[in-house]
This record gives C-alpha cells, structure tokens and sequence, in this order.
C-alpha cells in the first residue's frame, strides 16, 4: 500500500477561494475583514511567517495591517498597542508573532487581545471554549488539521486517535477536537512509557513535537491516517517533518508532506477565523 497524498497546498487554495467570496459578500454590506500582525523584535523566522500571513490576507482580499516594532519596545507599549487595536472597529483579528523578546511576558500579551479578535485561538476564553464546545476560535494548525481528515471524508466516531505532543497550541487544543468528533483520544509525550504500543493502535496519528522521525513505518498500524505537524531540518538542511515520511507512506491510507501539508492550512485557518470574526461583528 501506498499513502494517499493529502495535499494541503491544493486544500488551502479551495478554502482560500471561499474566504474571498465570504469576504466579497461582506464588503457589499461595507465591511472589509481586517486582521493587524504585530512583530517584535527581527526573528528571521517570524519575519517569514509574517511576510506569508500578511500576503494571504491580501490575496484573499482582506485588508491587512503590519506593525513591525524594535525588540526593546516595553511590555507596557506592546500592551497599549494591542488595547488600541482591542478599540479599532476597522480590525476584526489581531496576531502578535511569537516568540516575543524575553522581557515581554508573551502570555499576558495573549490575555490582553479581546476574545472576539482572537483569530490565533490562544487566549484562555478560546481554551475554554474549545474545552466546552461553546462557539470560539480554534487555532489554526489544529483546525487544519480538522479540515484535512474533512476533506478525505473521514468519520472519526468511533476511532482511536493518537496524538504525539501536548502544547497548548497544537497537541491539547488537536486533542479536543478530535473528541468533540467522537474519537476515543490518546495523549502521548515526553512521559510516555511505550509510544510504539500508543501509535501500533491508532487509525488517527497526528504527530506535533518537533523531533524528527518521532513516527516510523514499524509503529504505524496498516490503513492508518498520519497528520505530521513538525518542522525540522534533515542532514541536508532539506525542510521535513516529525514523521518518517518515505516509510510511513508504504504503510498509512494517507499521509500530509511537509512542506505542502498541514503549513499551508495553518494560515488558511487564519484567514477563516478572521473573516468569522469580521462576519460575528457584523451581526
């Protein structure tokens, strides 16, 4: 068997492609969705990140706002900052990139964002209501993940899902999902005795640690469906995953590359959550 190629690039376009049209229809009510990224500091990888989400935005014909700010601004500026963007009605989602400068506590930067321009799905009241099933925003790499097993048609009632790593900004939150679809979840990590015995039973494996081939073809279970979230760097210095890919795909039903897999969805989901935020303050 070889894996099905669940491509993520062609996924997000799609989702794309809806996230104009939905916006189209708000801008002839004379509201355009608007999401505000805010940078701090000259992280090389955060600066790509930015550039790409901002990119989207536009694309999808959103309007887009960067702040970009030097890496000695002040806890208290960053706090202002976000409050202002709290109180501007043109802004429907605000970002702030992480990892802030260290002096910064990044988690009360998160608690400051309002709830209902959360699009990064980090603030403890979107925790919350994943946690409760109430109407939030999910973050985005997980609900990415959600859209792909959507997109092969996949009914998780009923399946054993496996997710390896527990953060608060993939594993938990992808762990939550997965249960409000009615799988039965298992959690693995660092703690975790056998992780082979975990992974040898599961039809969902979503592997979200950042560690290369954490995930081999001998602990997958034939048919199974593997979601890979890591970025890494092999020998070569080529962009890969957590999974071994080339193994793993003799043996799951499907499989997501990195790249191409669930990256693209990650800002995909951005732009849904922004243009649900702008649709919620609309009503």
């Amino acid at each position: 068997m070889t894996a099905q190629i669940i491509d993520g690039n062609a996924l997000s376009k799609q989702l794309r492609t809806e996230v104009a049209t939905r916006a189209q229809a708000l801008k002839a009510k004379g509201i355009t969705p608007g999401l505000a990224v805010v940078l701090v500091g000259d992280n090389q990888a955060s600066q790509v990140y930015v550039r790409n989400k901002v990119k989207a935005c536009e694309d999808a014909g959103l309007h887009s706002v960067l702040e970009k700010y030097e890496a000695s601004m002040t806890e208290a500026d960053l706090l202002a900052r976000v409050e202002a963007l709290n109180n501007d009605p043109s802004i429907h989602g605000i970002l702030v990139q992480l990892p802030l400068p260290a002096h910064i506590d990044a988690q009360k930067v998160i608690e400051a964002i309002s709830p209902a321009k959360d699009v990064d799905g980090f603030h403890i009241a979107s925790a919350g209501a994943l946690m409760t099933g109430m109407p939030g925003f999910w973050p985005c790499t997980p609900y990415g993940c959600m859209k792909m097993l959507e997109s092969i048609n996949y009914d998780l009632k009923g399946k054993h899902a496996v997710v390896i790593g527990r953060s608060n900004i993939v594993g938990k939150p992808m762990a939550l999902m997965l249960l409000q679809k009615n799988a039965t979840v298992t959690i693995c990590h660092s703690g975790t005795k056998d992780l082979k015995a975990m992974t040898l039973q599961a039809d969902v494996i979503v592997a979200a640690v950042g560690k290369r081939n954490v995930l081999t073809a001998d602990m997958v279970k034939p048919g199974a469906v593997v979601l890979d979230v890591g970025m890494n760097r092999n020998d070569e210095g080529k962009l890969c995953g957590d999974v071994d890919f080339e193994g793993v795909k003799q043996v799951a039903s499907h499989i997501t590359p990195v790249p191409g897999g669930v990256g693209p969805m990650t800002i995909t989901m951005l732009l849904v959550n922004t243009l649900e935020a702008a649709e919620r303050a609309s009503k």
